[in-house]
């Protein structure tokens, strides 16, 4: 009996060249991508743009066949550009770098992201592998990925959405050990020094997620300190030669009979423009084509606006925490509380400023001076619902 033979058909070396040459494209590809993933996350500590990956995937096939493969073709003789072979393979491999890209810059931003890490960078955007927290001696924080979960600081001037947006999801880096109470002011200071915020309020577990944060802006300008139903107004005018910020100044028409409009405060003055605080319903007297007289009354500064300048660019702020009937804080004494007692108000409106060994009563409203973090505690303990652990 004849042995049954079977026939393999012979590959083509043409078909095993192209598929090489595709491969080759391919993998120069995500090798181009994964360095610059490295370079980038090195640089910005932050990782590459997936549409950037794929250009410079696309730019490495399409600059080999404009340059080698052209220039490979006319040594030939060969000039047929445009036929359809050659159409389909050029697709083909701007195809396959564009594919290939991507999975070059995960590979490039991960082995970015360990060594980064084990070399002790300050912060990325995107969680280090296990083996690499497991075997350095790092601990690395994530803030949550939605801005809208970042609260604003009661208090204090909130921060722009931008730095909001910028924080979404960014992990930071720091040394494995610390205690929580540490983690806590260290990720506080990074937020303060590397991303322009003015206040935090931040509570960590014990494994280090974020369970509270919220941020304050820094205090600008003469904004903050200004009081309510007052507005800041620049008008042209002669102030007196011994006039400063914090006067109370007369403003005086310069009619041929003079005639007094209002009083103001002083807060700055260059040449012949003067920046005052006036009442919000005087401000429509005030143009900015008139020139004003200014004359200073013998009055001190407002000691009001003073401190308030000063506490609001201060770590601590004001607050009042309203005492409820049945809540931890019910009996105990002013001196018992974390913060500064500036006074208790009353049920009856009453105001004691103040004796220290005063016992908290239900509806007592507390006027203290302290942080944000200490005022969330308090202001949790005044509920009569507030948990064993919130005490």
């Amino acid at each position: 009996m004849t042995p049954l033979q079977v026939s393999v058909p012979a590959v083509e070396p043409e078909l095993v060249e192209t598929v090489s040459r595709l491969l080759a494209f391919g993998v120069g590809a995500a090798l181009l991508a994964g360095a610059a993933a490295l370079g980038y996350r090195w640089y910005t500590k932050l990782r590459l743009p997936t549409w950037l990956s794929v250009l410079l995937g696309l730019s490495v096939v399409a600059l080999y066949l404009n340059t080698v493969g052209a220039f490979s073709d006319l040594l030939r003789g060969e000039t047929s550009v445009f036929s359809p072979s050659v159409v389909v393979f050029n697709v083909l491999a701007l195809a396959v770098g564009a594919a290939a890209a991507p999975v070059g810059r995960l590979v490039g931003d991960r082995i970015a992201t360990d060594v980064f890490a084990v070399a002790g960078v300050r912060e990325l955007d995107v969680e280090v592998s296990r083996i690499v927290r497991s075997m350095s001696r790092i601990t690395d924080v994530t803030l949550p990925d939605d801005p809208d979960a970042i609260a604003d600081l009661e208090g204090y001037d909130p921060v722009s959405p931008t730095i909001k947006e910028t924080l979404a999801g960014k992990t930071l880096i720091f040394p494995r050990r610390l205690t929580v109470a540490d983690l806590e002011a260290r990720l506080g200071t990074r937020l303060q020094d590397d991303y322009d915020v003015g206040h935090v309020d931040v509570e960590l577990s014990a494994d280090g997620t974020v369970e509270y944060l919220a941020l304050g802006s820094r205090a600008t300008g003469i904004g903050p300190t200004l009081a309510p139903g007052t507005v800041a107004v620049a008008v042209r005018a002669d102030p007196a030669n011994a006039a400063s910020p914090g006067d109370r100044v007369q403003v005086w028409r310069t009619d041929p009979e003079p005639k007094r409009l209002l009083t103001a405060e002083l807060r700055a003055h260059v040449d012949d423009v003067a920046t005052l605080a006036v009442d919000e319903e005087d401000a429509t007297r005030l143009d900015a084509t008139t020139t004003y007289r200014l004359v200073t009354l013998p009055s001190e500064p407002q000691a009001e606006r003073e401190f308030a300048s000063l506490l609001r660019a201060a770590e601590e702020t004001m607050y009042v925490v309203t005492v409820d009937a049945g809540s931890d804080l019910v009996g105990r004494p002013v001196d018992g509380l974390d913060a500064t007692v500036v006074a208790v108000k009353a049920v009856d409106g009453g105001i004691d400023t103040l004796a220290r060994d005063r016992p908290l009563a239900p509806g007592d409203e507390v006027y203290l001076v302290s942080r944000p973090e200490t005022f969330r505690r308090l202001e949790a303990r005044s509920s009569p619902d507030a948990s064993p652990t919130e005490t």
